[in-house]
């Protein structure tokens, strides 16, 4: 099973990172069922701007944390490369 780091743009333009083992399934919570994460259920609709891969989950909260730990202009330069 794959684990992703995904970051999200949300309507009002600020960013969300999360982590799942199913991008399509948390995208889909995010933009219109309860489940999504309270922050971006104010700001829908959310677009998905950029994934990456890892093989465990403890590999993708790691890397959530470190994305989580950047400034805006760093998160854009993951999918602005």
């Amino acid at each position: 099973m794959s684990y992703f780091v995904y970051i999200l743009e949300c309507a009002d333009g600020t960013l969300y990172c999360g982590s799942t083992n199913d991008v399509e399934r948390r995208l889909t919570a995010h933009n219109g069922l309860k489940s999504g994460a309270k922050y971006t259920r104010s700001r829908r609709p959310v677009t998905l701007m950029h994934t990456e891969e890892f093989k465990t989950a403890s590999e993708a909260k790691k890397r959530e944390a470190e994305i989580k730990g950047k400034t805006r202009e760093e998160k854009l330069q993951l999918f602005n490369a």
